[in-house]
């Protein structure tokens, strides 16, 4: 049998081992516990109606990976990671920020933050405006006058070309049967169901694309938008997936079934004028489509669609004999 002594011996050893025990979970605790980042929201630089520069400088991890980094934005104040944020990878130090697909015109709250296992770290609070859209007029030859906006490095109309001559002041010919502009591989135009008085103030006049390729039918100094020029278009409004809503006039005055979340932040003020295909007028209130100046092969040429229930700037190849809008573009 253990003598007492014995056991007051052992009694002593299991205390003492339990305090080293407690005594180190404590340290190993507090060596492993994690903190939160701290981060600095750079100034804001390079502001466009559309996009500007931020950035941040992580000072401190919080003692764990920086697994996100960024800066968050809105126009109310104080935004978090649930607002709109930008994600520009990971780790400490300094980083850039590009906020793409700002609204024009608009005022805007931005803070960098950095995330953590223990959470996210914020800066401070710095706020910037968009300038407004650059908005002004041209006229045709006829004196048909289009208000214009600046997008990006480009001005586009703002309305559909309306013109029933070439900038050379020479006539573009006018058919009216069905039959007879099917068939045509020669320049035309006409006004949506043959009603000018109606449809030629809002909707412009409908082009066949031989039109289009004369290269005299914008205003002097102007020209029809290459296939590539409306996708630079399309990328500065977040892409051909996003950017048909931020084209198309907002509200029920044109489209019909529109769609809520149109709401023409770019100014292009795009309208359902619909088409003539194969000789039929279609799609008045439904869609609109414009040529653009890109021929795709002997018969057909690119185009842009905007529909009333599709957020997407479509594209496709089309039938050079149809007859669509008209947007021009300055030179």
């Amino acid at each position: 049998m253990k003598s007492e002594s014995d056991i007051r011996i052992m009694k002593r050893s299991s205390i003492t081992i339990f305090i080293l025990s407690v005594t180190l979970l404590i340290i190993f605790i507090s060596c492993t516990k994690k903190e939160i980042p701290v981060v600095t929201t750079e100034e804001i630089s390079a502001i466009s109606i559309m996009s500007a520069k931020s950035g941040g400088n992580i000072t401190d991890d919080g003692g764990a990976e920086i697994k996100e980094r960024g800066v968050c934005y809105n126009t109310t104040g104080n935004p978090t990671v649930k607002n709109q944020r930008t994600s520009d990878g990971s780790g400490s130090g300094p980083f850039t920020s590009n906020l793409k697909y700002l609204n024009p015109g608009t005022y805007y709250y931005i803070r960098a933050y950095a995330r953590n296992k223990a959470g996210t770290g914020y800066g401070d609070v710095k706020e910037f405006a968009t300038p407004p859209l650059t908005i002004g007029t041209v006229e045709d030859i006829e004196g048909n006058s289009y208000g214009t906006v600046v997008l990006g490095n480009q001005t586009w109309m703002t309305e559909n070309l309306r013109t029933t001559k070439y900038n050379d002041n020479t006539a573009i010919p006018l058919v009216r049967a069905g039959d007879i502009w099917n068939r045509l591989a020669s320049p035309a135009y006409c006004w949506y169901d043959n009603d000018s008085l109606d449809n030629k103030p809002d909707y412009g006049a409908l082009y066949n694309w031989y039109t289009v390729a004369s290269g005299k039918l914008c205003p002097s100094g102007w020209h029809v938008p290459t296939d590539n020029e409306w996708i630079i278009l399309s990328d500065l409004l977040g892409g051909e997936n996003i950017a048909g809503d931020k084209l198309k006039e907002e509200g029920g005055n044109h489209w019909v079934n529109y769609s809520t979340a149109s709401n023409n932040v770019s100014g292009f003020t795009a309208l359902p004028g619909g088409g003539r295909i194969n000789g039929s007028f279609v799609y008045m209130g439904l869609a609109g489509a414009w040529w653009t100046s890109t021929s795709y092969d002997d018969n057909n040429a690119w185009a842009r669609e905007l529909d009333n229930d599709v957020v997407e700037l479509l594209a496709g190849v089309l039938s050079k004999s149809y007859g669509f809008s008209v947007r021009c573009i300055r030179n």
